[in-house]
C-alpha cells in the first residue's frame, strides 16, 4: 500500500496474491515467510515451530517481521495510546 500499488478495500493487482489463512491466524502462532525467486517474493503462512516451519527456514526462507506486515503503525491504533511490545 506505501508503494502505491494497493488499495485497502481491494485484493492487490497481479501479480500479487494475498496470503490465504484462517480469520483467527496471530503471529504468536503463524509465521510468514518470503523467499526470492527469479527476481520476485514467494510468500506463504505456516505453523510457527512446526516441522514445515523449520523445512522452509532451512531451506533459505526468511520470516516477515511483524512490522512489516502491519496495514498501520502502532499509534495510529486507539488514538495513539498502544504501545509496541
Amino acid at each position: 500500500m506505501e508503494a502505491g500499488i494497493a488499495d485497502p478495500a481491494a485484493d492487490p493487482p497481479r501479480p500479487w496474491h494475498r496470503i490465504q489463512g484462517p480469520s483467527d491466524a496471530t503471529t504468536m502462532w503463524y509465521a510468514v515467510l518470503r523467499r526470492r525467486e527469479r527476481g520476485i517474493f514467494l510468500g506463504t503462512l505456516v505453523f510457527r515451530h512446526g516441522d514445515h516451519h523449520a523445512l522452509l527456514m532451512g531451506r533459505g526462507w526468511q520470516e516477515v517481521p511483524v512490522e512489516e506486515l502491519r496495514d498501520r503503525p502502532l499509534e495510529a491504533e486507539a488514538g495513539g495510546t498502544r504501545q509496541a511490545m
